[in-house]
Order: structure tokens, then C-alpha cells, then sequence
């Protein structure tokens, strides 16, 4: 019987099958997924082949996981060599943003927008409590909704607080998978309510000491939209890192630099010192952003080779 995982707590999954039937479910033995080094073998939106095993309590046993189409990952926060897959099988990755409140640096936003790029999953960014903005926060915004969107990226601005916004990013949701991530405290789980009250998601402030959110999403989980879509809702990050990443690889996932690489003089071009580089050349005549370049050699500088 074929099944979709809505939750993942670890040992424990809560998966649909195609009737609409919940399950508990726990995996048979031990997978290994083309050889990935995953701390979660299974993912919220996978598709799994279950067995029940019990009718009245609605347990069953997860004996196969299907191929992802996609899946978006990150550093596991326990161990650096090491994948945490945060969702499979997207049509979308949705980052929750903001400018104060707390503030979501842009080498954050670059990672995430990384992470996307390197299977293939599309990525928007929702720019959240325009209500708070000043001037300062209002020209940060509009260089950077001009900064992503000239590489591809859709940029919103909201307000959560004051109901701004919303129906763009309804829209954007509408019909698709997407996955809903971002910083504590960016005002996730209160946009979710107001598209679907019944999900009922708790929220709390940010705490006050540290200027950073508190945590309310325990575990990733999924949920259907009422107006047609799914999202898959992700606890709060405070950074994100990024595995299975080499230097050489690293310009591939910056669209901006994508389209140029292959006139640069060397085939293994980092674009830093090195003579006729063509992302260096569109560098100086500002066809690339000097901020998405300098948050590229920030990556660059951090990446790890990893010694077999």
C-alpha cells in the first residue's frame, strides 16, 4: 500500500495513504538511500510502501521508500559531516525573512537559496513584519527584492501582523508542494494560521533577551491546504549549513555566476585571483551584485574538503 509521510518524529512517522487513512508507522530494519549519510533515513513528503499491522490502532510497518524526485537538506546541527533532510519530492522551498525582530542576515538567505539550487527545487523568498520596517528596512528590502529577482527569485513583502501580503503568497502556494522554512521567530507559524485556522499552530514572541525567536514547530510536518497544496512546515533554524559541497561546485548554485562559468579561462575557476575570469569581468562591470559575490566567498572560505 502506497503512502505519503506527513510526519516525522524520529522513530515514529504519520503517513496518508492514497484513500486518506493515517497511520503510525516504523521502519522495517535499517535503509540506506543512495548512499546518503542521512540523520533521518525518511522525510516528511516521502512516499513510502507500507504493511499494516493493525487495523484498530492504525500502525504499520514502512517496508520500502520510493525514489525522490528532489529533496532540500542541510548541515545536521549534531554532526558536520552529516545530512539532515528537512522535506522530499517539492514543487517549491519558501523562505520566511526578516529585517528586524529578529534580523535574517543575507549569508543566510544565500545558503538556504544554495541548498535549493543544488537539487533543483525552486525557491521563493517572503519577507515578513513590513509593519516594523523604517526607512533603513525599507531600502534594505527593495535592493535586495531587486538583488534576488534579477537571478530568478520570487521576493514578497507581508505583514503577518496586519494581514499584508497574504493573498500573494496564497497564490504562490496554491496547488503546490511547498516547504516553509526560515529563522525562529520570522512569523511562520503565525502566517500558517491565517491561511488555515484549524491547523492551530502554536507561536510565541521573540524572546526578548536574545533578539532571536523561540522555537514552536517541535517537527517538520505536513499539512493540506485548504484551497488546494500542501505545505511542509520545518522547526526554526538559527544557521544553516551546507553538506556534500565542494569549492569547485560551489559557483554552479549561484545563478548569476551559472551562466558564465564556462567562459572563464580555466575549467576549475574559483573566481577569485585567477586570470580570465569571466565572473570576475561581470564582476567590475556590476552585471553581477557585489553582495551575492562577497557572500560567495564567505561560502567559499567555509566549505570544508573532506579527506578520504
Amino acid at each position: 500500500m502506497r503512502a505519503l509521510v506527513y510526519k516525522s518524529t524520529g522513530s515514529w512517522y504519520t503517513v496518508k495513504n492514497q484513500a486518506g487513512s493515517l497511520y503510525n508507522a516504523r521502519i522495517k530494519g535499517v535503509f540506506k538511500i543512495d548512499q546518503i549519510s542521512s540523520t533521518n533515513p525518511i522525510a516528511v513528503g516521502d512516499e513510502v510502501e507500507i504493511e499494516p499491522e493493525s487495523e484498530i490502532e492504525n500502525t504499520a510497518i514502512i517496508v520500502e521508500i520510493l525514489p525522490r524526485r528532489n529533496y532540500v537538506n542541510r548541515q545536521s546541527p549534531r554532526q558536520k559531516y552529516q545530512h539532515h533532510i528537512l522535506a522530499a519530492n517539492l514543487d517549491q522551498s519558501v523562505l520566511f525573512a526578516t529585517l528586524k525582530e529578529p534580523r535574517t542576515s543575507q549569508g543566510f538567505i544565500d545558503r538556504f537559496l544554495v541548498a535549493c539550487e543544488m537539487y533543483h527545487v525552486p525557491a521563493a523568498i517572503v519577507f515578513n513584519k513590513a509593519d516594523l520596517h523604517k526607512k533603513k528596512e525599507d531600502e534594505k528590502f527593495f535592493a535586495w527584492k531587486q538583488m534576488y529577482e534579477e537571478i530568478g527569485y520570487k521576493v514578497f513583502l507581508v505583514s503577518v501582523e496586519k494581514g499584508m501580503g497574504i493573498a500573494d503568497v496564497q497564490n504562490l502556494l496554491k496547488n503546490k508542494i511547498s516547504l516553509l522554512s526560515g529563522h525562529s521567530g520570522v512569523g511562520k507559524s503565525s502566517f500558517i494560521n491565517i491561511i488555515d485556522p484549524q491547523i492551530a499552530l502554536k507561536t510565541q514572541d521573540v524572546s526578548g533577551w536574545s533578539g532571536k525567536g523561540l522555537h514552536t514547530t517541535t517537527f517538520a510536518e505536513m499539512y493540506d491546504l485548504p484551497f488546494g497544496g500542501k505545505i511542509i512546515d520545518t522547526p526554526g533554524m538559527r544557521e544553516f549549513g551546507l553538506v556534500d559541497i565542494s569549492k569547485q561546485e560551489l559557483s554552479h548554485y549561484f545563478p548569476e555566476m551559472r551562466t558564465r562559468i564556462n567562459d572563464c579561462q580555466f575549467n576549475n575557476c574559483l573566481h577569485i585571483n585567477e586570470p580570465g575570469c569571466a565572473v570576475k569581468k561581470a564582476l567590475e562591470s556590476e552585471e553581477i551584485n557585489m553582495d551575492r559575490y562577497i557572500s560567495y566567498c564567505k561560502i567559499l572560505e567555509s566549505i570544508e574538503e573532506r579527506k578520504y
